[in-house]
């Protein structure tokens, strides 16, 4: 099986991917366990954007978490002494759909970007930010991957939010949005598939400020804010 992310690019799970290299000699994985399936399981945040309904779908994904933490174990323990930069192009896609599914699920729970030292919780293994790790770990560009995977999906809450009659949210995404942009800015990124990426969150910005200018042209973002007041 493969694993596309939020972007529609096809990455291999983590479950099968070594068998490639016969040299690993991987024991059967079960396919349950793939970033895709937790993907699949926060997609339909997208159908019910009201607090209550997020936070049902937070609670479902929660145990998926667990099992693809085993499933990342499961894979690091395969991976021959002094290997990683050998192989790792085999999996880093499916890494970069993991972090993606860690940022996403922190800011839906807490509107905030997540923590290297969260993602290293929620996948149960260490982020590395000098590429100086012997050992399995989840690069920064991979970090970084997963962090330009959630504008996107954040820009198409946006709006299925709008069609939900919440417009108050869409103006909280756009801040995080534009904030996380301008903290990109400031990386110095060589011209690669990250900085092709990167170079694409500017799309994702000018829809949500698309959502967010028929707001208040509507007049609709005054009320959102009297509706959080009387809260």
């Amino acid at each position: 099986m493969r694993c596309a992310n939020s972007k529609g690019r096809v990455g291999p799970s983590v479950s099968v991917v070594v068998s490639k290299n016969p040299s690993f000699r991987p024991a059967p994985c079960s396919k349950k366990v793939e970033p895709c399936f937790a993907a699949a399981q926060l997609n339909n945040v997208h159908s019910t954007t009201t607090e209550t309904g997020i936070a049902s779908q937070l609670q479902a994904v929660d145990p998926k978490f667990n099992d693809l933490r085993a499933e990342i174990r499961k894979l690091s323990a395969l991976i021959p002494a002094d290997q990683y930069y050998r192989y790792n192009q085999m999996w880093n896609m499916t890494l970069q759909q993991a972090v993606f599914l860690s940022a996403y699920t922190v800011y839906l729970q807490h509107e905030r970007l997540v923590s290297i030292a969260e993602v290293e919780q929620m996948l149960g293994t260490r982020v590395c930010l000098r590429g100086d790790l012997p050992e399995f770990h989840i690069g920064i560009e991979d970090y970084l991957h997963g962090l330009v995977s959630m504008t996107s999906e954040l820009s198409r809450l946006a709006v299925n939010c709008v069609t939900a009659g919440d417009f108050a949210r869409p103006l909280r995404i756009s801040k995080f949005v534009g904030d996380l942009y301008s903290g990109f800015q400031l990386l110095n990124l060589k011209n690669d598939s990250l900085r092709k990426r990167f170079d694409a969150i500017k799309y994702d910005i000018k829809k949500i400020e698309e959502v967010v200018y028929d707001i208040s042209v509507r007049g609709l973002a005054t009320k959102a804010g009297e509706t959080a007041a009387a809260k």
